[in-house]
């Protein structure tokens, strides 16, 4: 009998031990599915943010150049109104000389401005994702 309750004992301490094993393990296997369903959301959501960032960068560079289109529209029919109402070659080359060089300045200044927007859209799309990979090499370091 003896011998019959020690096989006993030790099977139930074993029953115990896996029971115990098998819960961690399970509780293991959830957090790790809750914190990568997180990074996972995390993720996406840097993804939405920069996708947002850049399409506000794109709508505003598109609102630029119709406006500066407008603008030099307006401009080059002001010139040449100008231009028609010249009474003579020296006229008509000085104001051409002048609506040529305010338009150059203008285009400049313009493509100045456009860079910036594309600049800061730029860096406003790529900052969500920058901080999702920054999270996730301060992780892997972190796990080793």
């Amino acid at each position: 009998m003896a011998a019959a309750e020690t096989v006993k004992n030790t099977v139930e301490q074993f029953t115990a031990a896996s029971n115990v094993a098998f819960k961690d393990g399970v509780e293991k296997t959830l957090a790790a599915l809750n914190e990568a369903n997180s990074h996972s959301k995390k993720n996406l959501e840097a993804v939405v943010a920069s996708v947002t960032a850049a399409t506000k960068g794109a709508e505003a560079l598109g609102a630029q150049a119709m406006a500066f289109s407008k603008t030099a529209f307006d401009n080059q029919v002001t010139a040449a109104k100008s231009l028609a109402g010249a009474k003579s070659l020296q006229e008509v080359i000085e104001l051409q000389t002048a609506f040529a060089k305010s338009a150059l300045e203008a285009y400049m200044a313009q493509v100045g401005t456009m860079s910036e927007t594309v600049s800061a859209s730029m860096k406003d799309s790529v900052k969500p994702l920058n901080e999702r990979v920054t999270a996730m090499v301060e992780r892997m370091q972190a796990a080793r």
